[in-house]
């Protein structure tokens, strides 16, 4: 195939016309589709549906640790949720608390914590954000103030090299957000080595703190997954077992909107944060854990439901993929990442191009992430990274959504060449 760049200009005004034709007749269909957010769709949530009977009336509320999970108390969470997700994590069961059902908002408190016992007692904060990265990741650091500075990633996680002088030399750099598997929105898993010089870091700040979410942990949606080297391991053989944060979810495993989160600290940071969440809950949602317990009945049960979500997930990642590559390959003017799980795939236009393909496909029905949502500040330097969500709309309108953003993509770089 031809690329765009080593085609006369008469040759690209012909194709940009026949586009335009395409997606004249896209914007007459009227279409309301939605790529914007990695949220499951409906055939996702509806695997979990029998959660709801596995606690009854005559349920049995009492657990190893908790008289009755109806009444107050457990500011830890109860020991059997605890337990499966120190089995998740890889984690002794005393490192890991239970909170309720959103990991984010452990991370805020966790943010919160340190700007109350820390931070918040000096002057300048700043904060290392590995881009393309989450978007709320980035909105929690600038609620507070804290100034953040951009980290490139690389196929193998952050630019560790930077992160190590960076970290090493400046003092009022207080901590990282990472996401080590399966990227938030490129899917990259960290390697061992990323890890290993991770669990190595000699921070300036003593208060230096790595935001390790591992919200993918077990979101693979290919035959061959990456694996994951355990943090919290490595920090042990560097004595480092107070550097990090761990943080996860049943929200992309059972419901965003009624899952459970948890947390996996050293003991010294455990209590810090406990000491600070006495004041603000009595205990979570008990009844939610020991619903989500009875349900998976243990680790194993857990990752065996996991491959339900696989089955439905796998087949729409190879048509975003499958897409991407038959309208775009050769032309020189995208590139895209093929994760083997996670929610998302990344996408890389023409420079200076990625806002104009967000209009065009706003204008014709299809919602995505805002451009330049993965970067500090909402600010791609280049213009250029589109996040693509395809867990949300039903396939057939996902098929149609990512003909019409090839479209687009072709479009917006064609508007360039032709300028």
């Amino acid at each position: 195939m031809q690329t765009y760049a080593s085609m006369e200009k008469t040759e690209l005004m012909k194709e940009l016309a026949k586009l335009e034709g395409c997606y004249e007749d896209y914007k007459a269909q009227g279409l309301s589709l939605n790529m914007a957010r990695g949220k499951p769709g409906s055939a996702q949530l509806d695997i979990s549906n029998e959660i709801f009977n596995s606690i009854t009336p005559e349920t049995d509320f009492k657990t190893a640790d908790c008289p009755d999970c109806r009444n107050y108390g457990g500011l830890e969470g109860i020991i059997e949720a605890r337990q499966l997700f120190a089995d998740l994590l890889g984690v002794d069961v005393k490192n890991v608390m239970v909170g309720g059902n959103s990991s984010l908002n452990m991370m805020f408190d966790t943010i919160a914590c340190m700007m109350e016992t820390s931070w918040g007692k000096q002057e300048k904060l700043k904060f290392l954000c590995p881009a393309p990265g989450y978007d709320r990741h980035f909105g929690i650091t600038q609620y507070f103030g804290i100034e953040m500075i951009t980290v490139p990633m690389t196929l193998t996680g952050p630019d560790m090299d930077m992160v190590e002088k960076l970290v090493s030399e400046d003092s009022t750099i207080k901590g990282i957000w990472c996401v080590p598997k399966y990227s938030n929105p490129q899917g990259i898993t960290y390697s061992d080595e990323t890890v290993k010089r991770f669990a190595a870091l000699k921070p300036a700040a003593k208060d230096f703190r790595i935001m390790w979410d591992n919200a993918y942990i077990v979101h693979d949606i290919s035959d061959t997954p990456d694996t994951l080297l355990n943090i919290f391991d490595e920090l042990k053989k560097n004595g480092n077992e107070d550097l990090a944060f761990e943080f996860c979810s049943t929200s992309k495993i059972t419901f965003p909107g009624a899952g459970v989160a948890a947390l996996a600290a050293s003991e010294n940071n455990l209590a810090v944060l406990k000491n600070r969440y006495k004041y603000q809950t009595i205990g979570y949602d008990k009844l939610n854990m020991l619903r989500h317990v009875k349900y998976f009945g243990d680790i194993n049960g857990l990752l065996a439901h996991m491959q339900k979500h696989k089955a439905v997930l796998q087949p729409r990642f190879d048509m975003v993929t499958d897409t991407l590559e038959r309208e775009l390959a050769g032309l020189g003017i995208a590139d895209w990442t093929k994760p083997n799980g996670g929610y998302f795939v990344s996408v890389d236009v023409m420079d200076g191009c990625a806002k104009r393909v967000v209009e065009l496909c706003k204008n014709a029905g299809v919602v995505l992430t805002g451009a330049g949502a993965t970067y500090p500040y909402g600010k791609d330097p280049k213009d250029s990274n589109i996040r693509v969500a395809p867990t949300y709309p039903p396939i057939e309108e996902l098929e149609t959504a990512m003909n019409i953003f090839c479209v687009c993509v072709k479009m917006a770089a064609l508007e360039k060449l032709t300028r």
